[in-house]
């Protein structure tokens, strides 16, 4: 299919679930076939999507992406949260903004990493109607080593500290395997360096509740993760994608977390836009 000509880009502030405002950004084609909303990771925002969201659009799938709750151009304490559910709110609250403007349109969810988490945990317990879930090197296995100590660390001094920030302990240099990506993440000015020991203690918990409930995953699913990512652990994804009765595991030899900044990550978007397209051949028009 030969990619629209015309792609109309928004930004805007929106108000999140509780008291804060989100910042939300898009991309939709002249004539759209369907909505996606697309939830991005940890200390990153949506604005590191602008390849993506364009790609989609002009591919008819009308992309939605926003900051989340104390990140990007949000407000909100920064990479803080008391409960891990205000990213579920916050989502739910995106989705019904999507569909109040293009009511009618099949919806697909996209989550990256923190973001694949929130979805994969919004998907399992609010049970939204939707075409199909894509989640991208989900933290549904935490990696071992230093950024693991320190979350199990965060569940004793969020007891008498909650808001103390820290520092994530992430290893950086498996985002990607191009030096440019990492560099443009260093230079950053909305990318944070920290998180708080509440994050860090709900990141934890959640995983734990959160991995083993792939059966609960009643929408189609696709789960797409580099062999490479030493940030979240493949085994995570696979076991989760197995046990979702529409579930389907695809992993890229070499690849390292942020599969969307690979320099081969046009394979991996083909594979997400062909997983839109069997869903919307297999479902009625709306």
């Amino acid at each position: 299919m030969a990619p629209p000509n015309s792609i109309r880009r928004y930004e805007l502030p929106v108000a999140g679930a509780s008291a804060e405002s989100l910042f939300r950004r898009g991309w939709v084609s002249e004539a759209p076939r369907a909505n996606v909303v697309l939830v991005h990771g940890f200390a990153e925002h949506s604005g590191r999507y602008e390849h993506v969201g364009r790609w989609l659009a002009e591919r008819g799938f009308a992309t939605h992406a926003y900051d989340h709750l104390g990140h990007g151009r949000s407000s909100g304490a920064r990479c803080h949260v008391d409960r891990f559910d205000e990213y579920l709110d916050d989502l739910a609250h995106v989705i019904r903004k999507v569909r109040d403007d293009a009511p009618g349109l099949p919806l697909f969810l996209v989550g990256h990493s923190m973001g694949g988490l929130i979805t994969a945990d919004f998907v399992c317990d609010r049970k939204p109607d939707v075409a199909g879930v894509v989640l991208s090197g989900p933290a549904l296995a935490v990696a071992q080593g230093r950024a693991r100590m320190q979350m199990w660390l965060a569940r004793i001094v969020r007891l008498v500290a909650p808001r103390l920030a820290i520092t994530s302990g992430l290893d950086l240099d498996g985002l990607a395997s191009d030096p440019a990506v990492l560099e443009r993440y260093l230079a950053d000015p909305l990318v944070e360096e920290k998180l708080t020991v509440s994050l860090a203690a709900e990141l934890m918990s959640t995983v734990e509740r959160t991995a083993p409930r792939g059966g609960d995953v009643k929408a189609p699913l696709l789960i797409l993760h580099g062999s490479d990512d030493t940030l979240c652990a493949p085994s995570g994804s696979e076991q989760f994608a197995e046990a979702a009765p529409r579930g389907r595991f695809v992993l890229y030899p070499g690849l390292r977390h942020e599969i969307f900044n690979e320099p081969s990550h046009e394979e991996v978007l083909k594979e997400m836009a062909s997983f839109f397209e069997e869903q919307l051949a297999a479902s009625p028009s709306p």
